[in-house]
């Protein structure tokens, strides 16, 4: 540990279980120095997120609907009066029917479109324009993203669509709060064996072939993103805004398999 983080305060969004990437940031963010606030949505994730904030130290846990302007209002209003600033926030939020992340994607229905890009990106948004007030001495606003944002991965439909909206809101985010010394970015991770990634029709067939035809031969780690984000949310992140970081094993360089699994 290089309390890299130290003196630092952020809210973490989206951890479902201990598998969620969000979690694997938070542990590297905490072990880092950082002071941690978690945000949940009902009572069965706030369950099972209790004992992991308590493991990393926080008992700063927010009940939050993003699709509730209320609840968004609440959150941000209990981290000023608890702390008075934010240094970061990682935003580890979608959403898509599972239904429609198998089959053909001309098939989206309109109320899926609707909800995927509503709680996809436009809930991070929503994220920045209320915790930008907060980051008084500047700060760091992270997001995740997937390559099927600009190629097409097997079923992951429109949710393509949405991280390729999340990616563009990230750039301009970054012009918009630049002048405050706010960075925006998003990392963008391979295949994982996550709850979410879980729900993508033919996800396990996906993690094991960029397993095997990526550079490193390896999908990401929990421990490689979250040093990631330590990396962006830290001061030696400072002069990095607008970036879409890869922590993919290389895997987006290739334009075919290798050789050997043609």
């Amino acid at each position: 540990m290089a309390d890299l983080m130290k003196g630092k305060r952020g809210l973490v969004m989206g951890v479902a279980n201990a598998r969620s990437i969000a979690w694997g940031i938070a542990q590297e963010l905490a072990n880092e120095g950082a002071e941690l606030a978690f945000s949940y949505q009902g009572e069965a994730f706030g369950k099972r997120l209790e004992p992991l904030a308590a493991s990393v130290g926080s008992d700063f846990l927010v009940d939050v609907d993003v699709t509730d302007p209320e609840a968004m209002d609440r959150c941000f209003k209990q981290l000023e009066d608890r702390w008075g600033q934010l240094d970061f926030v990682v935003h580890a939020i979608a959403y898509s029917d599972k239904s429609e992340l198998t089959g053909r994607f001309i098939n989206t229905s309109v109320e899926n479109f609707k909800n995927s890009l509503a709680i996809s990106c436009y809930s991070f948004i929503d994220v920045a324009r209320r915790a930008a007030p907060l980051m008084k001495e500047g700060g760091t606003l992270l997001t995740l993203t997937f390559e099927g944002s600009n190629r097409v991965a097997p079923n992951y439909n429109v949710m393509g669509v949405a991280k390729a909206a999340l990616e563009s809101a990230v750039r301009y985010l970054a012009n918009d709060l630049g002048p405050e010394g706010i960075r925006v970015n998003a990392i963008s991770p391979g295949p994982m064996k996550t709850l979410a990634g879980a729900a993508i029709g033919s996800g396990r067939k996906t993690f094991r072939h960029t397993e095997a035809n990526a550079p490193l031969r390896a999908n990401a780690t929990l421990e490689a993103i979250g040093g990631t984000a330590v990396y962006l949310a830290s001061d030696y992140g400072k002069c990095t805004s607008g970036e879409v970081i890869r922590v993919d094993g290389g895997f987006h360089v290739l334009g075919m398999p290798q050789p050997d699994n043609i």
